[in-house]
């Protein structure tokens, strides 16, 4: 083989070992804290529903951002900037108390989660109908700058088994992946593993989709029941690679 062939396959092979190796964090708390610190956010789209609370607390030897919802219902998010093509999954950890009891994704009434993990997209105009901008823009009028493109929400549901996928009971815009189902892992911590770049092709068929914000949330106001939840640990990873779990 000729030293330049030679030289750019040694260079491709390390490139390729560096992106496979390469992990994005977005925290790792280091202490407790009543609320949690900027970037993230808390955001209420409705503000006639009581907000649910969340702190940073060390629960089971991780530090970890705990939601508690009571008959509440707000996101706390902050803002993502990952490179989907180089890192595409998205890794963390998880746990709640117990799953909701009258919960139930197909419908309005029913639209609450014991914890979901929410990620948003912006989407090129091409790839938006005039139908859905209009819907967007109504939207926006309403609840402002936070309606999403697009969004995808891993959810840890009480009735629909692991990969069950649906549009969420008030837009099409966000899709439900159950993440999580039952009670057979609540009050251990989980670990989830999704690729998003995967997940918002098949839901939206967009490959140039661009993740804007992450955000977690307890969701109870719906079936005004109570939940906790806790969630650590967010970082992406490369297709080939695996979470970091501790």
């Amino acid at each position: 083989m000729p030293r330049r062939s030679a030289t750019f396959v040694l260079f491709s092979s390390i490139s390729l070992l560096a992106q496979a190796d390469e992990v994005v964090w977005l925290d790792r708390f280091d202490q407790e804290a009543a609320d949690v610190p900027p970037p993230w956010r808390v955001v209420q789209l409705d503000r006639k529903v009581p907000p649910t609370r969340y702190r940073i607390t060390l629960w089971d030897g991780h530090y970890a951002i705990e939601a508690s919802a009571n008959h509440s219902m707000a996101l706390l998010a902050r803002p993502v900037e990952v490179d989907l093509n180089r890192t595409p999954v998205l890794c963390w950890r998880w746990r709640v108390d117990a799953p909701l009891v009258k919960a139930d994704m197909t419908t309005k009434a029913g639209d609450d989660y014991a914890a979901r993990v929410y990620v948003s997209f912006a989407m090129p105009a091409s790839g938006l109908s005039f139908v859905t901008r209009t819907k967007l823009r109504l939207a926006r009028s309403i609840y402002g700058d936070v309606v999403p493109d697009a969004a995808i929400n891993y959810v840890w549901d009480n009735r629909y088994p692991i990969g069950t996928r649906k549009p969420n009971a008030y837009t099409d815009r966000t899709r439900m992946i159950v993440a999580e189902s039952g009670a057979a892992n609540a009050g251990q911590w989980v670990i989830a593993r999704h690729d998003v770049q995967q997940d918002v092709v098949a839901e939206f068929g967009s490959g140039q989709a661009r993740l804007i914000q992450l955000a977690v949330a307890a969701d109870t106001d719906n079936t005004g029941e109570s939940a906790r939840a806790g969630f650590a640990d967010f970082h992406f990873v490369g297709r080939n690679a695996a979470c970091f779990a501790d």
